[in-house]
């Protein structure tokens, strides 16, 4: 038989309940392995309800004193009853200083105490008691993350000033700062809205016109690394000018904005049309490619050609987001009928240009010339693929070095990839 004795209006404050006569506590705290809430009890006298009863204080420090105990049972484990027990008098019946001195021991949980309106400067100071002559039984839950993260900020010695924690609130990083940003005006102190709209003002202006494209290689929605560091950079070396004072997780957060939003605007706007660039270079219409075939590595197989409803470099960046994986980095771009292609070698950033010296006659095997060269990121493998869709292999030239000696090119890898 199970009476509920004592509860206060907030649900997790620990509630007294009567178990076949005995008075117990109980809270509910961590949780099990289908991640279901645990419940945990143990013995109380009635000195101890009155206490309860009466004072919200030690009530809620009993609290932040047992859960460490709930925690440390796990999801399976039984409290350990006889330590919880311990903590009863020295919380519920000892004078201020003592409490003072016991909290000064164990381990307990502040964000328990934050939330439910202790003086965070008091507590800080070790004086838990007279922390919580403003408690309230309601919770703010907020207050409490707030706490921690600022806390988490001071471990790493990062210690916010006014602008610094308006522009955190601003962005929706102030908790979390793996969090995507946003604006957020509203979250922000009116008086201090103005600065933040200035700082955010010359990150704009300092990435006016920059872009951040999209990678095929990695799926449909990721962005050229190289990049948002460039833009990255930029944002950050023009708000660290204008505002030397503010702190580093105040400029990287107004960097992630700007580099967040030039994603999101790349990943909403359709594929460009990179053979369109080719034409203001001089490579003309009359070269284009007709007809092409795509391939991977895994034996996937797509064929444009030149009176559908896309452009040859747009439905092959579409293949490569489509069939890319990390055991799928060789792509080719074939045109039959003029005996040439070009290989893409995404795991070692680089290329090959093939083309046909000799038809194979009378039974015998074609005859190739392969050259190889290094590419320079997503970056360099679009300008490539634009320049052989608008002029083949030909139009390559410029791009090049070109090597036909497989050790020189290895070699010339090599010293890339040291540097």
């Amino acid at each position: 038989m199970r009476d509920v004795v004592f509860t206060r209006s907030s649900g997790w404050i620990p509630n007294v309940i009567r178990e076949d006569g005995e008075l117990k506590l109980t809270l509910a705290a961590g949780a099990d392995a289908n991640h279901e809430p645990r419940t945990f009890t143990f013995p109380i006298s009635e000195a101890h309800l009155a206490v309860i009863r009466e004072d919200l204080a030690r009530h809620l420090l009993l609290w932040s004193a047992v859960l460490p105990l709930c925690d440390a049972a796990g999801t399976r484990g039984r409290l350990d009853e006889d330590a919880a027990v311990a903590l009863l008098d020295p919380v519920l019946l000892s004078s201020p200083a003592d409490v003072d001195a016991l909290f000064r021991r164990i381990r307990w949980d502040r964000g328990r105490l934050v939330a439910h309106g202790a003086d965070i400067d008091l507590l800080d100071r070790g004086r838990v008691c007279e922390a919580m002559r403003a408690a309230t039984e309601g919770s703010n839950e907020k207050r409490a993350q707030e706490y921690h993260a600022d806390r988490r900020r001071a471990e790493r010695g990062a210690v916010l000033g006014p602008l610094d924690a308006a522009i955190l609130r601003y962005t929706g990083q102030y908790l979390h700062g793996a969090t995507i940003p946003r604006r957020l005006p509203d979250a922000v102190d009116p008086a201090l809205l103005p600065q933040v709209m200035r700082v955010i003002a010359t990150a704009e202006q300092a990435c006016a016109g920059m872009r951040i494209g999209l990678d095929p290689r990695r799926g449909h929605r990721a962005t050229d690394k190289r990049d948002w560091d460039r833009m990255a950079a930029t944002v950050d070396a023009a708000v660290r000018r204008a505002y030397p004072e503010l702190v580093d997780d105040a400029v990287r957060t107004v960097s992630f904005l700007m580099c967040s939003e030039a994603a999101d605007r790349s990943r909403s706007t359709p594929v460009e049309d990179d053979e369109a660039a080719d034409d203001h270079a001089g490579l003309g219409g009359s070269a284009r490619k007709t007809a092409l075939s795509f391939t991977d590595d895994k034996g996937g197989e797509k064929k444009w050609l030149r009176d559908g409803p896309r452009t040859a470099s747009a439905e092959f960046w579409q293949f490569v987001a489509d069939r890319s994986a990390a055991d799928n980095e060789v792509f080719t771009i074939e045109d039959e009928e003029m005996g040439e292609g070009i290989q893409l070698h995404f795991y070692a950033d680089s290329i090959a240009r093939i083309t046909t010296v000799r038809h194979g006659e009378a039974g015998s095997d074609p005859q190739y010339q392969v050259e190889y060269s290094l590419v320079d990121g997503i970056g360099g493998y679009r300008n490539l693929v634009s320049a052989f869709v608008c002029g083949g292999c030909a139009a390559l030239e410029q791009h090049g070095p070109w090597m036909s000696d497989v050790a020189e090119f290895e070699r010339a890898r090599r010293r890339r990839d040291a540097r």
